[in-house]
């Protein structure tokens, strides 16, 4: 038996309800204004329940997209049958956005999407992947996907150890470097996909493999200014396991441990002052307010001396502009890559002259390092911001975290 649709059935009882009005003696005419009002307030009624019946049924077709808190590069639509993810900040400073679908092996076949829609198309789950920045290793290693791994830049510069061992055991390749990677061994391994890490579009290597069919996908976790931010970008690389409730999970446990950790820095009674970066040439590069650095040490309960400023990123002074406002800062972190006070007064004979020198406050987070070289901190810090919080409050306020054992940053040797 046909049954009619909903709509249908609304216009139905609408004109029934409209015959019986115009069925109306002249003398219920004087009436009949009062039933056109409440004619047309069913009609409303009805067309919103039909509006809410549709909204319920887009919900029924449309699951939950995974909810992006704080990162500002990327978002995710989910819909019944594929994933779109959408990255607005590829490089700092990128106008053109980019569209990925991916779609699940099962349903390649009976889905159309047209190739002009998206700058790339990716079956998964992903069971080869090239990827080329460090910070991307943590995500795929703690989504146990590292066995997808197959092709790296620079493979040097990985600290995690499980990595390595996939490197010496040669499932993961060395490609060269990012700017020039070795095409034809790429093509060799034959990656379903290539995640890319890029300061501009400009990548010949990349647009050879995508004209290879090989799909081409750009990864901007490095432009988030906030730890969080940065953190939550192993929602991006979920979907390309179809591991989206894993990836939740995890960050829900980071950005928990993160919040217990700022709450317990507010409890310090005093807020030391803090001098960052140190001289590359003739200019020292100091962290700016709006940086991801700024927002650690503003979030540890201390007094980053150029917290007010408003950049994002790095701001270049003289040394004698650092001097007049750094030399009496109770801590100094990261004086570039050095990693003992010896290396300093070295470097530069005036870096003696700042009092966090004079009373060995300098602490570092390049002493840590992989067993080929690669510093720890780049590769993990930005997958583990409650770490870094942590070994910040532990050194500026030690009686809040008495005991505790830093990961990233150590003392100068």
């Amino acid at each position: 038996m046909y049954e009619p649709k909903f709509t249908t059935k609304v216009i139905i009882l609408f004109n029934l309800f409209l015959q019986k009005l115009n069925n109306l003696t002249f003398d219920g005419m004087m009436k009949k204004s009062s039933f056109g009002l409440v004619s047309l307030l069913i009609f409303t009624l009805l067309f919103t329940s039909c509006k809410e019946k549709k909204s319920e049924l887009a919900l029924k077709q449309n699951p939950d997209t995974p909810s992006i808190q704080y990162a500002q590069g990327f978002s995710i639509e989910k819909n019944a049958d594929y994933t779109v993810i959408r990255v607005v900040s590829a490089w700092p400073g990128a106008s053109e956005e980019f569209s990925y679908a991916l779609v699940p092996r099962e349903k390649l076949a009976s889905i159309t999407l047209p190739s002009d829609a998206y700058d790339a198309i990716v079956p998964t789950p992903v069971d080869r992947m090239i990827v080329t920045s460090t910070t991307h290793i943590p995500a795929i290693e703690s989504l146990g996907a590292l066995n997808t791994l197959v092709g790296f830049p620079s493979s040097d510069l990985i600290s995690s150890t499980e990595a390595r061992k996939r490197i010496d055991e040669g499932s993961i390749r060395e490609l060269g470097t990012n700017e020039n990677i070795n095409t034809e061994i790429a093509l060799e391994i034959n990656p379903e996909v290539v995640v890319g890490f890029g300061i501009n579009g400009t990548n010949k290597a990349y647009e050879t493999l995508k004209l290879s069919g090989i799909p081409i996908v750009y990864n901007g976790d490095w432009t988030e200014q906030t730890p969080l931010g940065k953190a939550e970008w192993i929602k991006f690389f979920a979907p390309f396991y179809q591991k989206e409730a894993v990836a939740d999970s995890i960050f829900k446990t980071i950005e928990s441990s993160y919040k217990e950790a700022k709450v317990l820095a507010q409890q310090a009674l005093d807020k030391p002052t803090v001098l960052t970066g140190g001289l590359y040439k003739d200019v020292w590069y100091v962290a700016g307010g709006n940086s991801w650095m700024s927002q650690f040490l503003k979030d540890a309960n201390a007094n980053y001396l150029w917290k007010d400023t408003e950049d994002t990123g790095s701001i270049g002074l003289s040394l004698e502009e650092v001097l007049t406002q750094g030399q009496k800062a109770d801590f100094w972190f990261n004086p570039s890559l050095h990693t003992a006070y010896e290396q300093l007064e070295n470097a530069n004979p005036h870096y003696i002259q700042f009092g966090a020198y004079i009373n060995r406050k300098v602490f570092s987070n390049a002493v840590r390092k992989g067993e080929t070289g690669g510093i720890l901190f780049y590769e993990l810090a930005p997958q583990r911001p409650d770490l870094v919080l942590k070994d910040l409050i532990s050194i500026l306020h030690p009686d809040l975290m008495e005991g505790y054992e830093t990961h990233f940053f150590s003392p100068l040797q």
